[in-house]
């Protein structure tokens, strides 16, 4: 497991390329998107989406589509662990954005890890994709543990 202990501008977060370095930023949640993406505030910077690395919760918000089995219930809880103006910190593995340029992150809300969270309560599966794999096997045991208890979308959705 990674571990960081300095703070850094989120400018130098997002342009850090060096694999396993300390990269921290501490943000305000601006508003959540969905399940697994949170708008941030960025003192100094603006707003910035960021996706939650390790997970995947179901799709609430595609427009002119359906939301899926236990997407909207994604979206709320993670909204109720992080309401507007929650302070949290973000920790990025290898990799700072995806294709899409949301920054990628571990969320964490004091010392606890919201991705984590998710994937424990069965709000998410796990999602692994290389280079950001630092939390893989802890995701897929959270995700493991909730599917056998059928909590969340595992007693809820015909996954």
């Amino acid at each position: 497991m990674l571990r960081w202990a300095v703070l850094v501008p989120l400018a130098v977060v997002a342009a850090c390329a060096t694999p396993h370095a300390e990269h921290v930023a501490t943000v305000v949640v601006a508003r959540v998107v969905d399940g697994d993406t949170i708008d941030v505030d960025i003192a100094g910077t603006g707003r910035e989406r960021v996706r939650l690395i390790g997970i995947d919760t179901p799709e609430s918000a595609i427009p002119g589509e359906t939301p899926e089995c236990f997407g909207p219930q994604a979206a709320q809880r993670l909204a109720v662990l992080l309401p507007p103006g929650t302070p949290v910190r973000l920790e990025r593995d290898i990799e700072a954005r995806d294709p899409y340029g949301r920054l990628l992150a571990y969320v964490y809300l004091a010392d606890r890890m919201v991705n984590l969270t998710l994937a424990e309560e069965g709000f998410a599966d796990a999602m692994s994709i290389p280079p950001n794999t630092a939390w893989r096997d802890e995701f897929a045991a959270r995700v493991g543990d909730a599917r056998q208890r059928r909590a969340g979308m595992w007693g809820e959705c015909a996954l």
